[in-house]
C-alpha cells in the first residue's frame, strides 16, 4: 500500500505474516493492515499476524516487541509475549491471553531466516541496511584484495560471466530503466557497490558495514543498476523516443573510483550520497565535478573521464533495441562487441532516452498459472495512517515520460498527476474510526491498568505517512528503518533465466517441499553456534579451492591467447579451453553442493540427540506441579 524512506504499511487479506523488525526510529510507521484491524509496530520485535478465510477475525500474535491494534472504534497494545484475537469487522471482539510459544512449520522456516541473517558472515564487510546482504553466503566467498578491503567474488559456473548480462531490464517508477539479475543472489551486488576485475574474475566492492561508534553514518541508497553506457556507431546512447541511433545498446559496471548519475530527478545531495554510501575509495570532490558537469553543463557525452571497467576484459555487455525495451534475457539476446572499439568509444553518464512499452513494466515472463481468488485480493482492509493515492495508469506514465524526452518525470510532477485520484477513494480501504482504549477479554491479572488507560486514539491529524508515535516506548532503537525504502516498491520477480548451478531451495517453508524435515524450533545455543562455525570453516575451504581453479583457468587462457596461431585455429582452442573451464566449474560446484548437504545432514542428525534431552517447557512445569504436590 505504502512504502517509502519513513513508512511501510503492507496489506494483508488471508493467511499468515510474520515480521521481524530490527530497527524503528521515532518518526517512521510500520503498519499491517487486515480487514478488520489495522496493527502498527511501536518497536523492534518479532510478530506473527494470521487472518482467517473468512476475513473477519486477525490473531496479532507479538513473540517480542509492542504493537497496537486499532479497528471498530477501539484501540488495543499487546505487549511482548502476548496474543491477540480480534473477531468482527464493525466492533471488535477482542481476547488477548499469553503467548502460547506453539510454531508451526511457517515459523519455523522463518525462524531459520532470521538465525541465517543474524550469522551472516557477509554481515561483517557489508553494511545490513544493504537489501539481501545475507543472500551472498551460500553464492560466493569473501576475499580481501589489498586496493578494495574484504572483496565478495561469486561462485558462478558461466565460463565468461559478467555482471549486468544474465538478467533483462524493466521500467520501474521513478527510477527508470532497472536491471533484475537473474541470480537469487542478484539483488544487493547489482544495486549497490561497485564491481572490480581482480585476476581475471569479477568481484563485489560492497557498501561499507555500519560503524559501532560514528557521528555520521550514510545508509546505503538504492540504485536501480550501477553501470555507465557506451555509445559509438553501433551502440546508441540516446536512443530517441521512436528509436533510430545506434543498432543495440551497450553498458559495463562502474568501478570503485567512478561516479554514478542518476537519470531520475535528483539533488546534488542525493547523488553525493549514492555514491559515498556505496563505496568507500570515491573521491567527494570527483562528485561534485561530475554532477557539474553532467546536470549542470547538461554534457551527454563524456570524453574526459576514464572509467575503470571500461576497458576491462570482457565488461562491456550490449544487446538489441528490441530486447532491452521489450525486458528480454540478454544472455540470451547478445550482440558482440569489438573491444579496440568500446576502449574510445564516447560514454553516458545517464541511461539511455528512451520511453518504455507495456513489456517494459510487466516483463516478458509467462502470466502466474496460479492466482489468489478474486474475492480475497479485492477484499477490503482497515488502515490507520492514510496510504498515498493510486498510482495513475502507465498509459499517462508513458505520455509523461514522453514529454520528458525518454527520461523519469520529478516525483513531484508525478504526484501533481495523482491529484485527481486523491478524490476517488479506493473501494478497498477503509480508514479506521477514531479509537477509544478498548478492555479486552482474558486480559491478565498482573498486566498494568495503565497500560490500557495510556494507549492514545488514533490521531487524525498526523501526516499521511509519518504515524504519532507519542505512546512508543522510549527505549527504540534510535537508528535506522528496519525496512529501507531506497528499493523499488515492487521488485521484479526472479525470471529462472539463470544460468548458474542450481542452489539449495530456501525461498519457501520445508511443508512445501518432498523432503520436509519438521526441524523443531529449540535450539541449543552451543550446537547451533558450533554449527555455524563448521559451515563457515566449509565456505573458507571451498571458497579457496575455487580460487585454485580460477587462477589455473585464467593462466590457461592466457597462454592461449599469446600462442601465434591463426584466428580460426586460436577461436577454436578458446572454445575447446572454455567448455573444459565450464564442465571443471560445474563439477566443483556439484561437489561443494554434496559437501554442504552431508554437513547439513550430519548437523541436522546432532539436533535430532538434542531433542530427548530438551523437554517441552509445558511438560516440566508439569513434572514439577506434580513433585510439588506429592511432596505436599
Amino acid at each position: 500500500m505504502n512504502l517509502d524512506d519513513r513508512t511501510a504499511q503492507i496489506r494483508i487479506t488471508e493467511g499468515t505474516l510474520n515480521v521481524r523488525v530490527r530497527r524503528l526510529e521515532n518518526d517512521e510507521t510500520f503498519e499491517i493492515d487486515t480487514p478488520n484491524l489495522a496493527f502498527s509496530i511501536l518497536r523492534p520485535g518479532s510478530y506473527k499476524l494470521n487472518v482467517n478465510e473468512a476475513g473477519d477475525t486477525t490473531v496479532v500474535v507479538v513473540r517480542d516487541g509492542e504493537g497496537e491494534v486499532t479497528g471498530g472504534g477501539s484501540a488495543y497494545t499487546i505487549h511482548p509475549r502476548e496474543t491477540g484475537t480480534f473477531a468482527g469487522i464493525d466492533q471488535l471482539d477482542a481476547d488477548i491471553q499469553r503467548f502460547d510459544n506453539y510454531d508451526d512449520d511457517f515459523d519455523h522456516w522463518c525462524n531459520d531466516r532470521d538465525r541465517h541473517a543474524d550469522h551472516s558472515t557477509s554481515a561483517r564487510y557489508v553494511s545490513t541496511d544493504v537489501i539481501g546482504y545475507d543472500d551472498l553466503d551460500d553464492y560466493g566467498g569473501w576475499r580481501p584484495v589489498p586496493e578494495y578491503g574484504t572483496v565478495w567474488f561469486p561462485h558462478t559456473t558461466v565460463v565468461g560471466w559478467a555482471p549486468y548480462r544474465y538478467g533483462h531490464w524493466v521500467w520501474i517508477s521513478p527510477w527508470g530503466w532497472t536491471w533484475v539479475d537473474d541470480e537469487p543472489w542478484g539483488f544487493a551486488p547489482f544495486h549497490y557497490g561497485r564491481w572490480v576485475v581482480v585476476g581475471g574474475v569479477w568481484g563485489w566492492v560492497p557498501s561499507p558495514p555500519r560503524p559501532v561508534f560514528a557521528v555520521a553514518y550514510v545508509r546505503p541508497v538504492y540504485a536501480p543498476a550501477l553501470v555507465a553506457w557506451v555509445g559509438g556507431p553501433h551502440f546508441s546512447i540516446g536512443i530517441g523516443i521512436g528509436g533510430g541511433g545506434g543498432v543495440g545498446v551497450a553498458w559495463f559496471p562502474l568501478g570503485p573510483r567512478d561516479v554514478y548519475c542518476p537519470s531520475y530527478h535528483v539533488s546534488q545531495r542525493y547523488v553525493q550520497n549514492v555514491n559515498i554510501s556505496n563505496t568507500t575509495v570515491i573521491n567527494q570532490t570527483n562528485i561534485t565535478n561530475v554532477y557539474n558537469n553532467v546536470y549542470v553543463n547538461k554534457t551527454v557525452n563524456v570524453t574526459n573521464i576514464t572509467y575503470q571497467n571500461q576497458t576491462a576484459p570482457n565488461a562491456v555487455t550490449a544487446t538489441s533495441h528490441q530486447a532491452f525495451t521489450s525486458a528480454q534475457p540478454v544472455g540470451r539476446n547478445l550482440v558482440k562487441v569489438d573491444a579496440r572499439e568500446v576502449a574510445s568509444a564516447p560514454v553516458a553518464p545517464l541511461t539511455p532516452t528512451v520511453a518504455p512499452q507495456q513489456r517494459s513494466v510487466l516483463g516478458a515472463g509467462a502470466s502466474a498459472s496460479v492466482k489468489p481468488p478474486a474475492a480475497v485480493l479485492s477484499r477490503p482492509v482497515v488502515a490507520k495512517t492514510a496510504p498515498p493515492p493510486a498510482p495513475i495508469s502507465f498509459v499517462r506514465q508513458q505520455q509523461a515520460i514522453q514529454a520528458n524526452g525518454g527520461r523519469p518525470p520529478a516525483v513531484s510532477e508525478m504526484r501533481r498527476a495523482q491529484v485527481e485520484n486523491v478524490q476517488q477513494a479506493r473501494p478497498n480501504i477503509k480508514i479506521a474510526p477514531p479509537a477509544q482504549p478498548g478492555m479486552p477479554r482474558n486480559v491478565q491479572a498482573n498486566r498494568p491498568v495503565g497500560n490500557i488507560q495510556n494507549n492514545p486514539a488514533n490521531v487524525q491529524n498526523a501526516p499521511a505517512n509519518v504515524q504519532n508515535n507519542n505512546n512508543r516506548p522510549a527505549s527504540v532503537n534510535n537508528s535506522s528503518p528496519a525496512n529501507p525504502a531506497n528499493r523499488p516498491v515492487n521488485p521484479p520477480a526472479n525470471n529462472g533465466n539463470a544460468p548458474g548451478n542450481p542452489k539449495v531451495y530456501s525461498d519457501r517453508p520445508p511443508s512445501s517441499r518432498s523432503n520436509n524435515s519438521n526441524r523443531s524450533n529449540d535450539v541449543n545455543p552451543q550446537l547451533d553456534q558450533r554449527h555455524q562455525q563448521q559451515l563457515e570453516q566449509l565456505h573458507q575451504k571451498q571458497d579457496q579451492e575455487r580460487q585454485k581453479i580460477e587462477q589455473q583457468q585464467q593462466q590457461e587462457r592466457q597462454r592461449v591467447a599469446q600462442q601465434n596461431a591463426d584466428q580460426q585455429r586460436q577461436q577454436q582452442r578458446q572454445q575447446q579451453i572454455d567448455q573444459k573451464h565450464q564442465q571443471q566449474l560445474e563439477q566443483l560446484e556439484h561437489k561443494h553442493d554434496q559437501e554442504q548437504q552431508k554437513l547439513q545432514q550430519k548437523q541436522q542428525q546432532e539436533r535430532q540427540k538434542e531433542k530427548p534431552a530438551n523437554k517441552p517447557p509445558k511438560e516440566k512445569e508439569k513434572e514439577k506441579d506434580d513433585k510439588s504436590h506429592n511432596h505436599g
